[in-house]
């Protein structure tokens, strides 16, 4: 028997529509390959806020990503397919990077586009700079 190319699968989530077809195709992955799939929410720590503001804003993004992955868990858990939830903080494509290779990663499903449209266009994706940079194989879900 042929050893599986995808043993762990990491997908960012962060509510999008893209990330959940992103989710969707990955927990078909994981299926087919039994692979172990690994879901990441980062808080981004990268958006200039004065410090009173700052505080504030990164609470409400972790509790957005506590919900955001207790969804994507559930998700995954209906489609068959067991995760493993991190919640990380800083720069969303570093620490994805990071986690990849942490984790020893085959494969990262991410969607194109994400909810930072304003990031985007100042910063580039995250799709983007993943697929660049990335230690393993990086499979963009439109």
């Amino acid at each position: 028997m042929e050893k599986s190319l995808y043993l762990k699968i990491l997908v960012p989530v962060d509510g999008s529509k893209y990330s959940n077809k992103a989710l969707a195709h990955a927990c078909e992955l994981a299926k087919m390959h039994k692979a172990v799939l690994l879901l990441i929410y980062v808080v981004d720590k990268s958006i200039p806020l004065n410090f009173l503001d700052r505080r504030e804003y990164l609470t409400l993004l972790r509790n957005y990503g506590k919900k955001i992955m207790k969804k994507a868990s559930s998700t995954a858990n209906q489609r068959g397919v067991t995760s493993k939830q991190i919640i990380k903080e800083g720069n969303v494509s570093k620490e994805i990077i990071k986690t990849a290779k942490s984790e020893r990663c085959n494969l990262i499903v991410v969607g194109n586009k994400g909810l930072g449209a304003t990031a985007r266009f100042f910063l580039g994706s995250t799709s983007t700079k993943l697929a660049a940079d990335s230690p393993c194989s990086v499979l963009i879900i439109k």
